[in-house]
This record gives structure tokens, C-alpha cells and sequence, in this order.
């Protein structure tokens, strides 16, 4: 599957919203795959993020080929660690955060992945990572040892997604974190969608289908869920 890119661009010049099921391997068997296939096929899902903060799942590969039987959206490795790296994926969210200020996740972890990259089919999509507060400690939090940013502090989130705009993000990701009491706010969904050009993701603390709606009004143009759906197959049906 290619030009994954280039069809998030064309959906947000379209104003057609977009949305990822997040897909922890740490947390899902390979026999709960096909299920949960079906589920994802009848729900809006326009895409698959598969990856977590916590690395010890060896068997990505194997889950991505399962998947692939059952459902036939495209797969983006959203990765923790290089180790979560698939060439069974179309694509890969490489990730920087930009909000904290541990070398290992501006770049460090970039350069251990540059022999697996190169080997591999991958489209890479290079994306400004923004960690917010969500109300509670997060793995993001824990894994990467750097501190979210306040989600009233809109003016240095904002900052921070312009900053990574000029420095060629072709995405930025507003996340709340997995789990999060509460999702990023709307107030700051709005105002950085308003200041930046490239495509906006929001995820984390985001549990029904009215805040879905409430982030794309606001001007997200994908919106993540994982927690909410992982608890609830039956999220988008019930």
C-alpha cells in the first residue's frame, strides 16, 4: 500500500476526517485477531496504528500478517522502541518528541533505526510527537523520562508543533497518552489546527463518539483511539 501520505494530505484538503484504531501488541494475541478484525471493518476506521511505550512484544510481525487475512487498511507502525520495527507494515509514524528533551527520543533512537529503515519497504513519515497531560502518568511519561506538556500551556504546544512544521514534520501528534483521565483540549486542538499547515493527529483520553466528533470540529484532522476500543470492541456499534 503506497502514497499513505499523500492520502492523509488529500483527506485533510477534502475536509474528510480520519481515524486510527491503535492496536497495543503488548495486549493483544494473535487469536483475538481475527474478532477484532471484524469489529474494525465495520467500524469508520480509516487506518491501523499498531505499536506501544513498553517494549516487550516480539511477535508484531506475526499479528500484522493476521490482521492483513481479515482487514485491508493501512498499517502504520507506531513504535516505541526501534525492536517494534515491521517490515509486514506499509508504513511507519518516525516518531521525535518534541516535548520533552530526552536525546534518546529527539534522534538517538532515530539513528539505531536507520539500517532497519533503509532495509526495509516502509513509506516513512516523519512526525512531531507532543506529549500532553492527560491527568495521570502515562507509559509515553514512564518510558520516555520527560515530563507533558500542561493542557491549558496552548501557546508552547503550539510553539512547539510550528517549531516542528519548519523543521519538516510532515505530521503533528497531539497526545494525551494511553489511558489519559482526559483527552487534549479542544481549546488547543483548535488553536494549533488554525496555526499550522501539515495534518494534525489527536489521541489519548478520548473515550466516546461525541469527543470524536468534538476534536474534528475542533479542527484534528485524525483522531486516535486505542484505550476506549481495546476496553469495548463494540465501541463504534454500541
Amino acid at each position: 500500500m503506497k502514497n499513505i501520505y499523500q492520502n492523509i494530505l488529500a483527506a485533510k484538503q477534502a475536509n474528510k476526517k480520519l481515524l486510527a484504531i491503535l492496536i497495543d501488541p503488548d495486549k493483544t494475541k494473535v487469536g483475538e485477531i481475527e474478532n477484532l478484525s471484524q469489529k474494525i471493518n465495520e467500524s469508520p476506521a480509516t487506518h491501523i496504528f499498531i505499536g506501544g511505550s513498553i517494549v516487550e512484544q516480539i511477535c508484531i510481525d506475526s499479528l500484522i500478517i493476521e490482521i492483513k487475512k481479515y482487514c485491508h487498511l493501512p498499517i502504520l507502525i507506531f513504535p516505541g522502541h526501534p525492536s517494534q520495527i515491521s517490515n509486514e507494515a506499509d508504513g511507519i509514524l518516525f516518531l521525535s518528541l518534541l516535548s520533552g528533551r530526552n536525546p534518546d527520543y529527539l534522534i538517538e533512537l532515530h539513528i539505531n533505526s536507520v539500517d532497519i529503515l533503509t532495509n526495509s519497504t516502509l513509506e516513512i513519515i516523519s512526525t512531531g510527537y507532543i506529549l500532553i497531560d492527560g491527568g495521570n502518568e502515562t507509559a509515553v511519561q514512564r518510558v520516555s523520562q520527560t515530563l507533558p506538556i500542561e493542557n491549558t500551556n496552548i501557546e508552547l504546544v503550539y510553539k512547539t508543533a510550528k517549531a516542528g512544521e519548519y523543521l519538516g514534520k510532515k505530521l503533528i501528534y497531539l497526545e494525551a497518552g494511553s489511558g489519559a483521565n482526559h483527552h487534549v483540549s479542544i481549546e488547543m486542538v483548535s488553536f494549533v489546527s488554525k496555526n499550522i499547515s501539515v495534518p494534525l493527529i489527536v489521541g489519548g483520553g478520548i473515550r466516546n463518539l461525541t469527543k470524536i466528533e468534538e476534536i474534528f470540529k475542533a479542527g484534528a484532522d485524525l483522531v486516535v483511539i486505542g484505550t476506549a476500543f481495546e476496553n469495548d470492541s463494540n465501541f463504534f456499534t454500541t
